[in-house]
């Protein structure tokens, strides 16, 4: 081997060096493809719904803090910042009791903006955002653990030496019970930055992200490393270094351990997503005969509706809720 690196190391240059997926600009949400649109779609580009839902649980935790006069709200690799129109759109149409006081923050890597370092009287909301924070790969082999190592567009496997790594040693403790032959992602990175919003202070953090609770379920479902492009899945992350995006499922039990956790389902049910899809149906019907846009705005919930709640699809993401110590 000549240069070999570790695929977290790897996947921080092709994703956001220099010629990096996200830091050239070719890596956006979106509903197009190519330079016409994104190369995916998360929650808030399937409409302005998601985001109205949010709303309520973001009054309702301004009133849990006493209505303070500053109300951040911070959304963490908002990317074109869809998220935050929706909000705003919200906020204009006097749907936001909070909207007086809040102020909107978008945070992107890609475009060098990081957290503030005082995120006190802040709500920091991730979408799909750990998924696409670095991970190193290990592979269980019958004589221990060896991890995944790029050189010149070519995996190595080397022996894991767990004695002086913490991350190692402590993926594969929850790793013990996975086959042989099988390889885990070690998601240090994801955690460093969970708890690195905790400790600026931050009230809450809402992370909506594909997962499941344990490592060894999220190695036994298998799929968990993940490629896209133009709304293309791909296979092969060595494949094409920068053009396409890399990410993996979480497994919670690497994460520092959420106040709650969800389906972005069951999430979006709690805070009233029905009542919202029910108040579009019966403006629509109200309109129907000579519709506005607002008529059209609200049929168009009982679509997203569906797509946001779908078992199998959005609605089966997770939803981790960090709440700050009393």
């Amino acid at each position: 081997m000549s240069n070999p690196e570790r695929f977290d190391h790897y996947m921080e240059r092709v994703l956001y060096g220099p010629e990096g997926f996200y830091t050239s600009g070719r890596g956006i949400a979106g509903r197009g493809s190519g330079s016409d649109g994104g190369d995916f779609i998360t929650s808030p580009e399937v409409g302005a719904l998601f985001g109205r839902v949010i709303v309520n649980a973001l009054d309702s935790w301004w009133d849990e803090l006493g209505q303070p006069s500053v109300f951040r709200i911070i959304d963490a690799g908002t990317g074109p910042g869809t998220l935050l129109t929706s909000l705003a759109y919200a906020a204009k149409n006097n749907e936001v009791r909070c909207a007086s006081v809040w102020e909107l923050i978008g945070v992107d890597r890609a475009s060098g903006i990081g957290l503030p370092d005082d995120m006190s009287n802040s709500v920091v909301i991730a979408n799909e955002l750990l998924d696409n924070l670095v991970f190193r790969i290990i592979e269980h082999q019958a004589d221990g653990w060896a991890e995944v190592l790029v050189d010149n567009g070519s995996e190595h496997l080397v022996a894991a030496e767990s004695t002086s790594d913490s991350e190692l040693s402590s993926a594969i403790a929850l790793a013990a019970d996975v086959d042989v032959g099988q390889r885990v992602p070690i998601l240090s990175a994801a955690a460093t930055w969970v708890n690195d919003v905790i400790a600026r202070g931050a009230e809450r953090l809402l992370v909506f992200d594909y997962g499941m609770a344990t490592t060894t379920g999220l190695v036994e479902r298998g799929g968990w490393l993940r490629t896209y492009r133009d709304h293309n899945r791909g296979d092969d992350p060595l494949l094409a270094p920068g053009e396409w995006d890399i990410t993996t499922d979480l497994a919670v039990d690497q994460l520092p351990t959420p106040t709650r956790l969800t389906t972005q389902a069951e999430w979006l049910t709690q805070w009233g997503i029905e009542a919202l899809v029910e108040e579009g149906r019966e403006y629509w019907r109200a309109h129907a005969s000579a519709p506005d846009v607002t008529a059209m705005r609200m049929r168009s919930r009982i679509g997203e509706a569906e797509a946001l709640t779908d078992p199998v699809g959005l609605g089966g993401w997770l939803a981790l809720e960090y709440h700050r110590a009393a």
